[in-house]
């Protein structure tokens, strides 16, 4: 039997490569032979103060997952705010899990709201109809590197008091009118996942520029610990809790949810390049878009100043499309995938929520995937999805 001729006999296009190169090996195995401490210390508060400065924040707290951070957010929020079990916290349907799951694990109700397909957040007039008296929280997504339209969503909320959060997880770098993603709510949570703009393999950051918020973040993030917080905090409280060694004083409920010396020096290495992957990404995306514009019969492709590219999708006005240009990119060995989770509600353990008003989400489950993006990804990669595209217009017409 004859293979199948590929379009080209370039290397296989992963969702991604590995970024730690050998360089980066060498440099983490000369920190651990010279070092003894690698559970939570000075590189994890360098990296903290490092990433708050290029977010442009206050605060930072780096956590072992973007999920832990999301979870950390709700918690800390609920604690704050006084929320009672079963008060309401808008939610994406498009996004994935740990957005959502942070608030049914805190019994909250999480209110779903459709996406639209510019920006891929909420659809914004579904999302003014979902606020009711209970609504306390809108948890917003940046999806795949496209920043959300906050101007729209501050405008539904009015005067209400409604708190926004922001992950951030996959858009770490996005901006919208100039200011970053991660900077117009309480918090934000951002992922190091070993796919994503930067990598720590494992680990995740909150931001915020609340003092309030960020010390019991810290509070939370390791056992309700009193010693987590900044020294300037250490004697009062001591004094107020005389019969309870200080070192083993727990002031709030919490987690263990801390990363390590090692996944921080890891954060470290790699942050100072962060500006210039993003940039890769985007010319990389850039290069990608006037590609797919040539096939706006086929296909919907979105734009937006303020990207940091995550992924390179496809979003196909056909679903039988779909299904056919994914066997096609696996059979040229690219790597390919649903958008994010698709529709998150037609997922098993939330799909008591579903119904049909879903029609964004659904559509995206149905029609769209994606393939890698990266700073390995360059001009032959783009060269070489030109001529799968035109190969396979050409067949379907």
């Amino acid at each position: 039997m004859k293979k199948k001729k590929l379009i080209s006999d370039f290397k296989n296009w992963p969702l991604q490569e590995n970024v730690l190169r050998n360089t980066e090996k060498i440099k983490l195995t000369k920190y651990i032979l010279k070092n003894n401490r690698f559970t939570q210390f000075e590189k994890v508060r360098n990296f903290e103060n490092l990433y708050a400065n290029w977010q442009k924040c206050k605060y930072s707290i780096f956590v072992n997952s973007g999920s832990s951070a999301n979870l950390l957010i709700i918690q800390v929020a609920k604690e704050l705010y006084n929320w009672n079990n079963q008060d309401e916290i808008i939610v994406p349907a498009l996004t994935w899990p740990t957005t959502v799951t942070p608030v049914i694990q805190s019994n909250l109700k999480p209110v779903f709201v459709d996406c639209n397909l510019e920006d891929f957040s909420y659809d914004y007039n579904e999302l003014k109809k979902k606020i009711t008296d209970k609504t306390k929280a809108i948890f917003v997504a940046h999806i795949i590197g496209f920043p959300s339209n906050i101007n729209n969503i501050k405008k539904i909320i009015g005067n209400k008091n409604i708190k926004i959060f922001e992950d951030a997880c996959e858009s770490q770098g996005a901006k919208f009118q100039k200011k970053k993603v991660g900077n117009f709510g309480v918090a934000s949570s951002f992922s190091f996942y070993w796919g994503h703009h930067l990598t720590t393999i494992e680990g995740g950051m909150i931001c915020t520029n609340s003092e309030k918020f960020y010390n019991l973040c810290l509070l939370k993030r390791s056992h309700g610990l009193a010693r987590e917080l900044p020294l300037k905090f250490h004697r009062n409280i001591a004094k107020k809790n005389k019969d309870i060694n200080f070192k083993f004083l727990f002031l709030s409920s919490g987690f263990n949810l801390r990363s390590t010396e090692i996944n921080a020096y890891l954060g470290l290495i790699q942050l100072p390049k962060l500006n210039m992957w993003i940039k890769i990404r985007n010319k990389n995306y850039k290069s990608f878009y006037k590609v797919c514009k040539k096939y706006r019969k086929h296909l919907i492709i979105t734009n937006n100043s303020g990207i940091s590219s995550f992924v390179l999708p496809f979003i196909f006005k056909k679903k039988e499309l779909k299904k056919k240009f994914s066997k096609i990119l696996s059979e040229n060995n690219i790597e390919n995938r649903p958008f994010i989770a698709g529709n998150l509600l037609k997922q098993p353990f939330l799909e008591k929520f579903y119904n049909k008003n879903f029609k964004n989400a659904d559509f995206l489950h149905n029609n769209a995937l994606y393939i890698g993006n990266n700073q390995f990804v360059g001009i032959k990669n783009i060269k070489r999805i030109s001529l799968i595209l035109k190969k396979f217009f050409n067949e379907e017409n």
